[in-house]
């Protein structure tokens, strides 16, 4: 069993930037491949970047491309997203999520993935 707790959510303005992290339990963190999703108000959860298991491939959803980044650190058994250049429309709650998979490639359905964090809260006030 692999618990994953978020931090680093909260309320923004307009273009700042806010880091999520996400720390994984468990002793074979560098099998997992990674993945960050969320939830705006309304919507269906979606995906939003992914890291392989060894983080040399990563993905995003086109809605965040060229301002979200991911990495994943095996050492600290965590993975982060950096969000850059925050938009109102990225006000959502935002789920860590993992599976053992030790894949090249990446995630980017919700069915993908085993473990989920409690998601955090991100405001971009505008």
């Amino acid at each position: 069993q692999v618990q994953l707790d978020e931090s680093g959510g909260g309320l923004v303005q307009t273009g700042g930037s806010l880091r999520l992290s996400c720390v994984a339990s468990g002793r074979t963190f560098s099998t997992y491949n990674m993945g960050w999703f969320r939830q705006r108000p309304g919507k269906e959860r979606e995906f939003v970047a992914a890291s392989n298991y060894n983080g040399g491939r990563t993905d995003y959803a086109d809605s965040v491309k060229g301002r979200f980044w991911i990495s994943k650190d095996d050492g600290a058994n965590a993975v982060s997203l950096q969000m850059n250049s925050l938009k109102p429309e990225d006000t959502a709650v935002y789920y860590c999520a993992a599976v053992s998979a030790r894949e090249l490639s990446t995630y980017s359905r919700i069915e993908d993935y085993t473990y989920w964090g409690q998601g955090t809260q991100v405001t971009v006030s505008s």
